[in-house]
């Protein structure tokens, strides 16, 4: 954490190599997190691609430089979500692709495209939630400082996307209790 902040000092000063450095280091995170909002792999490269530049153009508004890592993993929620709206892209798995899975994997399969699809029906703050939950494996206080939202908003966010997505899947007719 020592050699981070050091850094992170350096890259404030404009050290383009200090930042280099650092940025490296969460690319592969950063990477995985543009994709679960995106959903392919080029649109993925271009929020990592906006995420270095605004990252690094804004170097210098970050505080605390513990929470370099948030901040980069806030700033690539907001250039995904950015990309969305401009682009306004659906994907949907083309049942061709269905067909070719083994016919023990077709439930799962199923069930998991249409747990996306539910996910995709929250809103944006419920579904920033759950993703960095339930995808990235954030602890409840991360999601809190990367979306910079009270800790109990975050549980309350949590919790009742929770009870939408279990209440839209029995709509589905896909939960068990």
């Amino acid at each position: 954490m020592i050699i981070i902040n050091q850094l992170v000092k350096k890259a404030q000063k404009g050290d383009e190599n200090a930042y280099i450095t650092l940025y490296q280091q969460y690319e592969a995170d950063i990477y995985r997190m543009a994709y679960i909002y995106v959903k392919n792999r080029e649109d993925a490269l271009d929020v990592v691609q906006e995420t270095a530049y605004k990252s690094f153009s804004q170097i210098k508004t970050l505080k605390n430089p513990d929470y370099f890592k948030t901040w980069l993993i806030k700033i690539t929620i907001n250039v995904a979500l950015s990309h969305l709206r401009k682009e306004k892209k659906v994907v949907h798995l083309r049942t061709e692709y269905i067909e070719t899975i083994p016919s023990n994997e077709k439930e799962d399969v199923s069930i998991q495209i249409i747990l996306k699809d539910l996910i995709e029906k929250l809103n944006e703050n419920e579904k920033s939630v759950v993703l960095l939950k339930f995808y990235a494996d954030h602890t409840i206080s991360e999601i809190s400082d990367i979306l910079e939202m009270p800790l109990g908003t975050v549980k309350t966010i949590l919790y009742r996307s929770i009870e939408k997505l279990r209440m839209q899947m029995k709509r589905e007719d896909i939960y068990e209790q």
